[in-house]
């Protein structure tokens, strides 16, 4: 199994039946993000935007998982969802990760929510590359509204990056018969 970013239909399987092995590289340093945070998930609305096969999806099943860290009650927007703003002014959580610069504004999101910012877009800049990186959220704006929020860039990216490490570690050891300790 060499699949080390969880891609392979049998990893998915393994994934929304409860029983991973290892999992999606985003949405599992998203994970370690509110365990490190101690961000409480259960019982809470959750709203994911975005229903890509890298992050939507396998974020909202790790989300409703039955564990200590998951527990939510998710609600899966996209692009085509008739008043979307509905749903996520309902949000106790939104992970937005839609792959549009600032589309998340202070209006679409209750007073004390969390976000997650997965989104990465290039904007125009008044700099020396010409560009520079944006969140799915418009994070100045929103930033006074919330109880917490990732930053982009260094938010998310970083997670995914340790996850994808520590996923090629795990099938290494599996591979040549080496028990992992582990540290959770």
């Amino acid at each position: 199994d060499k699949d080390v970013d969880c891609f392979h239909p049998r990893n998915v399987g393994l994934l929304v039946s409860g029983r991973p092995y290892i999992l999606p590289c985003t949405p599992a340093g998203i994970m370690e993000i509110f365990k490190y945070y101690h961000i409480s998930l259960s019982g809470k609305h959750a709203v994911v935007i975005g229903r890509s096969n890298i992050v939507g999806k396998p974020m909202a099943n790790l989300l409703v998982q039955k564990n200590d860290l998951a527990n939510a009650t998710v609600t899966i927007v996209h692009s085509r969802t008739t008043d979307l703003a509905k749903h996520t002014r309902r949000a106790d959580v939104i992970i937005a990760a839609m792959g549009r610069a600032h589309f998340v504004q202070p209006d679409m999101i209750k007073e004390g929510a969390v976000i997650i910012d997965v989104g990465i877009n290039r904007v125009d800049a008044d700099n020396e590359k010409g560009y520079r990186l944006v969140g799915d959220v418009d994070f100045e704006n929103v930033l006074p509204k919330v109880q917490a929020i990732t930053p982009v860039p260094g938010g998310v990216g970083p997670m995914t990056i340790a996850m994808l490490m520590l996923n090629t570690l795990t099938v290494s050891a599996k591979q040549n018969g080496i028990q992992l300790n582990s540290a959770n």
